[in-house]
């Protein structure tokens, strides 16, 4: 693959995994999304966590969903750059 591509690639995961930890660090502080931020942040990320939220089993309030996708754009990112 051609350099450039392994590039895009390693910026757009590096873009949505500091989407991802600003949903998740502002989850602390404004966990309902009343802030224009936090609205912003859950109508981006929301799209990518679903999916996994789904995969995952259930473990009540505390949603591991996060986590796991901040996981694996760190190995697309560590494999790309």
């Amino acid at each position: 693959m051609g350099a450039l591509f392994l590039a895009t690639i390693g910026g757009i995961a590096l873009v949505l995994w500091l989407l991802i930890f600003a949903r998740l660090m502002l989850s602390w502080f404004d966990p309902m999304g009343r802030s224009p931020v936090a609205a912003f942040l859950l109508q981006v990320t929301e799209p990518i966590l679903a999916p996994v939220r789904n995969l995952l089993p259930r473990t009540g309030m505390l949603d591991l969903s996060g986590f796991v996708v901040l996981i694996i754009l760190g190995f697309i990112m560590k494999t790309a750059l």
